[in-house]
């Protein structure tokens, strides 16, 4: 590990060990000493939603999704902007689009946006923004290496989770964002996100440490936590870096199969 990755370890609040052999190193379990598992979760991250996406429910008026799907940049965000399709229209000030690199290998997928991002009018600013990008940087990656959005682009009252309708709504936008940064990974933070997004009811727990696929979406999807959910909880920082990790040997993977 690089002196610029221990730098960013240790401003993600994770203590860095080095092991008395580095040569024996073969996984992240066998460099890392021991760490309790005796850690109260956090609700939001292990309560299972009460109904998942069904397929139909991506194809909400047909016709405006079909004309999603040919949006270019500029138009995607204008449509983006006029949104009504729901309820979360009549209390934002601003739509949170998403920013970042367009053509990006690594896209980041939040749940919503908070009272933070309206106000600097990018995803995942403030506190956990900061933490989002101490993450990223541990990775290799600078914020505008990557490409990040969110569920849904309106900020709920009382920054409640978005509900099935909600996403419902936007997810024409958010499959459209997928398809034109054609990225070869994504990284769901999350639970709300990952649920919806993958129409299941397993909890984080169990999403974690593993590939998965949107529907009729061919791209790996990795799972971790939200950075919002990390400052309340930083005893599970180091399990998001094993996550991390995944996400870096999936993408390796993927870069070398590219250049065979």
């Amino acid at each position: 590990m690089s002196n610029q990755q221990n730098a960013y370890l240790k401003a993600m609040g994770i203590d860095v060990w080095i092991e008395r052999n580095p040569s024996n190193i073969s996984s992240p379990e066998t460099s890392q000493p021991e760490v309790s598992h005796h850690v109260e979760s956090d609700a939001k991250q292990d309560e299972p939603i009460p109904t998942p996406l069904h397929k139909t429910e991506y194809a909400v008026k047909s016709e405006v999704s079909v004309n999603i799907d040919r949006l270019d940049w500029p138009a995607l965000r204008s449509s983006v902007a006029e949104c009504h399709d729901c309820d979360l229209s009549k209390h934002r000030t601003k739509t949170i689009f998403g920013a970042g690199n367009q053509t990006a290998a690594l896209m980041i997928i939040g749940d919503a946006p908070s009272a933070e991002d309206e106000l600097q009018g990018e995803p995942f600013s403030g506190q956990a923004g900061k933490l989002l990008t101490a993450m990223l940087k541990a990775m290799g990656y600078q914020r505008n290496d990557v490409y990040i959005s969110n569920l849904v682009k309106c900020r709920a009252s009382e920054n409640q989770d978005p509900g099935v309708e909600e996403v419902t709504a936007c997810a024409p936008y958010l499959v459209r964002q997928i398809k034109l940064v054609q990225p070869d990974l994504i990284l769901v933070l999350g639970s709300v996100a990952a649920q919806l997004l993958l129409k299941s009811k397993s909890t984080l727990s169990r999403l974690r440490g593993q590939l998965h696929y949107i529907e009729d979406i061919n791209i790996p999807v990795i799972v971790s936590f939200d950075p919002a959910y990390l400052l309340r909880s930083p005893n599970e920082k180091r399990k998001a870096w094993d996550d991390l990790q995944t996400a870096m040997k999936e993408l390796s993977n993927i870069a070398n199969s590219k250049n065979l």
